[in-house]
């Protein structure tokens, strides 16, 4: 375990009043995903504050709902009345419904986020400074038959160690009774079983410093026991037909779900390695690392076999099962979708309603198996039981963690494929969508592409020559991986090639013109209409161009392979629309924020009409000028639901051309 204390960063923000080197070392365990995973763990300090009338009040400062110690500040630590939390802590029972309450009513400031759940806790630790983790190793040890004795015998009497109970209230209350008695400056910390670990003191670096300390010696057994070298690895290749049979079983889970959901296969050597195990199916159904992950992994995974569908319908069975023992008249069964789950031989699927929660799925998944295989080699994984697990997974206050306020975004969930994607009309159709929600898959020949998208997680950018049907095929294996398939295809690589007479164009360039603005795309459609005939929604959008149906001279090689591409569109529509699918066509017209208009173009052509630069930018029936963004807006509008009623379709996006209309 990595000491990331720097004194130099520690004095920076120790400049930042009292809450500076708490924010500090909240962030360091943050940045260690070992110990803290998306929203895990909390932090807090007591201090004092003056109030209105210049009196002194006790106050404790602890993590907020909604924050991440990964990218806490000050203000994510709501300053809460310590003197109340502490007769709070004294009551016999208090409800979780009114625990909350009383937090809020505690609150110092009305308008700070609400205290973490465990606020009642750090009051009652005497000591200023409280860190809590659910760091891996600890907790790993802990799920193993022999883990509350190995624990005792690799801490002694410096850390107290706890049997599980629910956190909240409860656990504050079983924390007080069991420290009635104990000297508090005798101890280093805390272990609550199967939970996490405290560590306290009366500044900032010395708590941090326990927590390093105490996880570091039990990652110290874990070398010495054998039991971090039993990680298991393995290769698998993907293939077509892997990638098809992901792309159904994403729309199964998707219905069961009841909302677009992504899915995404880790064929990693650890994720393979896992999945080859002879009982890894088994592993992983005996329950999670902490019960906390259940509120985004569920209480255990799904099994899939070479083909995976009917794994999809036994999770549902077995989750159905495992709600009703132990749902009470309260409870309402929340979806059947798994959020994880083993691919025999394979690797491991994670399945999301959209890209951030796919993301915690995948980093806890990540987390789990490595421990499932600590405690494998430490005498055997035992995890909670399933009547724990649910009451965590089914606990309104982890629950609230999840609902978000607002609506979700209109293509979350859902997954796009958009070519011709490092600019113009492809980069605004990438911006278009990723604002909209959609998981993207980037294509272009450009090398600058995956620098462009370095910063949107959202974006999987792929160099790919649309040209060349092996690199296509590769492209949207690695896509389909990543997402689990395609719904929306923005089809929109191409180039315009210089002017010429029909008596002056050359092979080269006619065949070049062929290839990049009609070839291509068949190729690309051909590649894609096997994942969007599982798609969700499925839609293609087809740019084509103003010179389809009115052609200007000298174009010749353009319009004609646009034309074509036209003609492909409408025969793709007809074929294609009796699975689903619908596919439209957007003519755009003098798009100037695009690269084929440089400056000394536009000049040029407003010269050759007796017009100025801005007469030729705006020479439409609306006397406007057509950007690359309202052509993105326009795509996405024909990807969407709402016109799911049309196929086969040629909208103009030209301001109003006279020749067209």
């Amino acid at each position: 375990m990595q000491n990331r204390w720097n004194q130099q960063d520690a004095d920076q923000r120790a400049a930042d009043a009292e809450l500076g080197l708490r924010v500090y070392t909240s962030r360091l365990l943050g940045q260690d995903e070992d110990l803290v995973l998306h929203g895990g763990g909390n932090t807090s300090i007591k201090g004092r504050q003056v109030d209105l009338f210049g009196a002194q009040q006790e106050v404790l400062y602890v993590k907020g709902s909604g924050w991440d110690l990964k990218t806490i500040e000050a203000p994510g630590f709501p300053p809460v009345n310590l003197r109340r939390l502490l007769q709070l802590g004294e009551l016999e029972s208090l409800s979780d419904a009114e625990m909350m309450r009383q937090l809020r009513l505690s609150l110092l400031d009305p308008t700070a986020p609400t205290p973490s759940v465990e606020a009642i806790l750090h009051a009652l630790i005497p000591h200023r400074v409280v860190d809590h983790s659910h760091a891996d190793a600890v907790v790993a040890i802990s799920n193993t038959p022999n883990g509350e004795a190995i624990l005792r015998e690799l801490y002694g009497e410096r850390v107290l160690i706890l049997p599980y109970i629910m956190p909240g209230f409860i656990l504050a209350r079983q924390v007080a009774q069991a420290t009635r008695n104990v000297d508090w400056d005798s101890l280093q910390g805390i272990v609550l079983l199967h939970h996490g670990i405290f560590t306290f003191a009366d500044q900032a670096r010395d708590s941090y410093d326990a927590m390093i300390r105490l996880v570091s010696e039990a990652e110290d057994y874990l070398h010495r026991a054998g039991a971090t070298t039993a990680i298991a690895r393995a290769a698998w290749q993907p293939c077509r037909e892997d990638l098809l049979a992901l792309s159904r079983l994403r729309r199964e889970a998707s219905d069961l779900l009841g909302a677009p959901a992504l899915v995404n296969w880790d064929s990693s050597a650890e994720a393979v390695g896992f999945a080859s195990l002879e009982n890894a199916g088994e592993l992983a159904t005996r329950g999670p690392l902490t019960p906390d992950h259940t509120i985004h992994a569920k209480a255990f995974a799904a099994v899939f076999a070479a083909d995976p569908g009917a794994g999809l319908q036994e999770f549902a069975t077995r989750y159905q099962a495992y709600f009703d023992r132990h749902a009470g008249a309260g409870h309402q069964r929340l979806d059947c979708m798994p959020r994880y789950g083993v691919w025999e031989q394979r690797g491991l699927l994670h399945f999301a309603p959209g890209l951030k929660r796919l993301q915690v799925v995948r980093d806890i998944t990540r987390h789990t198996i490595r421990a499932i295989q600590w405690g494998e080699a430490l005498g055997g994984w035992q995890a909670l039981p399933a009547s724990d697990l649910f009451d965590v997974e089914y606990w309104e206050l982890e629950q609230a963690k999840l609902k978000g306020g607002g609506n979700a975004p209109e293509f979350e969930g859902r997954v796009v494929l958009i070519t011709g994607a490092a600019s113009g009309i492809g980069r605004a159709c990438v911006e278009e969508f990723v604002n909209r929600g959609a998981a993207v898959v980037a294509l272009d020949i450009a090398d600058t592409l995956a620098t462009q998208f370095a910063d949107r997680h959202q974006v999987l950018a792929l160099r790919c020559d649309v040209t060349d049907s092996q690199a296509i095929e590769e492209a949207l294996l690695r896509g389909v991986q990543e997402f689990g398939g395609i719904d929306m295809l923005i089809s929109n690589a191409g180039s315009f090639p210089p002017g010429a007479p029909i008596a002056e164009l050359d092979d080269a360039g006619w065949e070049q013109s062929l290839q990049l603005n009609l070839t291509s795309h068949m190729k690309v459609l051909r590649s894609c209409t096997p994942y969007l005939a599982n798609g969700i929604q499925p839609a293609v959008v087809v740019i084509g161009s103003k010179n389809v149906p009115a052609p200007g001279p000298g174009a010749a090689a353009y319009s004609a392979a646009k034309a074509g591409l036209t003609q492909l569109a409408r025969v793709a529509a007809l074929e294609l629309g009796r699975q689903g699918i619908r596919v439209n066509v957007l003519h755009p017209n003098a798009v100037f924020d695009t690269g084929l208009w440089t400056e000394e173009v536009v000049r040029s052509r407003a010269a050759s009409y007796g017009l100025t630069e801005q007469q030729y930018r705006c020479n439409n029936v609306l006397g406007t000028e057509v950007t690359s963004a309202q052509v993105a807006q326009l795509a996405a509008l024909f990807a969407s639901p709402r016109t799911a009623a049309t196929t086969g379709a040629q909208i103009p996006v030209d301001g109003g051309n006279e020749r067209v209309i």
